[in-house]
Order: structure tokens, then C-alpha cells, then sequence
């Protein structure tokens, strides 16, 4: 998809979100969503269109096999992600069943939203993706390694070797930093994260704000 094909609204305020995994974007989505922003996150959207019976899940099923599946038939993601996160034949390969149907989903999503919205699109194939384009700000989150880890293991579970291979598997977080307009280091407390989310706010979405109301 090329960045013509996304949505481009005068009317509504997008702001991509961005980083790599375990950074801590969903922190930043809560704290815009505090705001009034109408957060977009791809990784619920994957969710909803990979369950039992959807079109993305069967086409899973075909390449994958039923391996891959819990009993009750939904899509196991540690099981998928150890097949895939070793051999870049088969990520590509998910990758290819999976980015269109969401891609055509947040489109529909960003198409829809009521004019004045400020939607919060979280994606971390946001500039792969060419919905970076059609952005009128994007927000490179970014954190130490050792709290992605830290976090892998808190949060999902992930052992060592599987927590550090998902990490080493992504690119550098400069090169996603270097081209977003703001970059929120969430490495610090949570009130350090929330001042630099406020800031960016302000000089974002809040001045846009501003200048439809004035």
C-alpha cells in the first residue's frame, strides 16, 4: 500500500504512534486516550481478524498448519511465533496474510471517524506500512533493551532466548526514531514518560485543537 492509498482528512487529527516491541506504546495510547484521542491499535485490529473463522485466521490455517492452534481452535501466537520469529520465509509469509486485511480495516476505521476526532494510530509498521505519509504527526516510542526484556517476561511470559530473539529481530529503534517528529523516551519513571507525552501533546494535537475552536 502506498502512502496515496491511505486517508488523508483535514477534518480529523492522526497521530502515528510507533517503536519496537515491548517499548511501551500501550502506556502512551492510554495517556493520549486520556486526553479524548480515539486510539486505532493494529495489534487489536490483528487480534479481531485473526479469530476462529475470519478469513486471515483459514489463511493461517493453510499455510501453518493446525499445529498452531489451541484446543478450542483459536490461533496459539506463542506457538505461531516460534515458527515464524526462526525463519523469515514463514514471518514474511504471516506477514503477507495479515498486513493487507488490517491495512483495509484501519482505512475503513480512519474513513469513518467523526470529524474534530484526534485518532491515535498505534502500528509498528507504521513507515513500512506508508500510513507514516498520511500522518500529521508521528511518535517514535523508545526504551533500554533491558526494559523490553524486563517486560517480555512480565508481561507475556517469554522466556529468555524467545523474549531476546523477538527483541534482535526488529530493526534499531533509531532508524524509527530519526524519522518521527516527536520521540518519547519511556526508559524513565512513568511521570517522566507523562511530562513528555503533555509536552507533545501541546505543541501536536492540542495546537490543532486550538485552532479549530479559535
Amino acid at each position: 500500500m502506498t502512502p496515496e492509498d491511505w486517508p488523508r482528512r483535514p477534518d480529523i487529527y492522526l497521530i502515528g504512534i510507533t517503536g519496537n516491541i515491548a517499548t511501551g506504546k500501550s502506556t502512551i495510547d492510554a495517556m493520549l486516550a486520556a486526553k479524548g484521542a480515539e486510539v486505532l491499535d493494529a495489534d487489536r485490529v490483528v487480534h479481531e481478524l485473526e479469530r476462529k473463522g475470519q478469513p486471515a485466521w483459514q489463511r493461517i490455517v493453510e499455510r501453518f498448519g493446525e499445529g498452531i492452534l489451541t484446543a478450542q481452535g483459536e490461533l496459539d501466537r506463542a506457538k505461531l511465533g516460534q515458527v515464524v520469529f526462526s525463519d523469515p520465509v514463514a514471518l514474511q509469509d504471516l506477514e503477507l496474510i495479515v498486513h493487507p486485511a488490517v491495512r483495509d480495516e484501519e482505512r475503513r476505521r480512519i474513513l469513518e471517524a467523526a470529524p474534530g476526532t484526534v485518532m491515535v494510530v498505534d502500528a509498528i509498521k507504521l513507515f513500512e506500512s506508508g500510513m507514516a505519509d498520511a500522518c500529521n504527526s508521528v511518535w517514535a516510542v523508545t526504551a533500554p533493551a533491558d526494559q523490553q526484556f524486563a517486560r517480555l517476561q512480565r508481561q507475556r511470559g517469554m522466556a529468555t532466548e524467545v523474549a531476546w530473539q523477538r527483541i534482535r529481530a526488529q530493526p534499531p529503534q533509531s532508524e524509527k526514531a530519526a524519522l518521527a517528529s516527536v520521540v518519547i523516551d519511556n526508559g524513565g519513571s512513568l511521570e517522566d514518560t507523562e511530562q513528555q507525552v503533555d509536552a507533545a501533546w501541546a505543541r501536536t494535537a492540542g495546537a490543532w485543537q486550538a485552532g479549530r475552536s479559535g
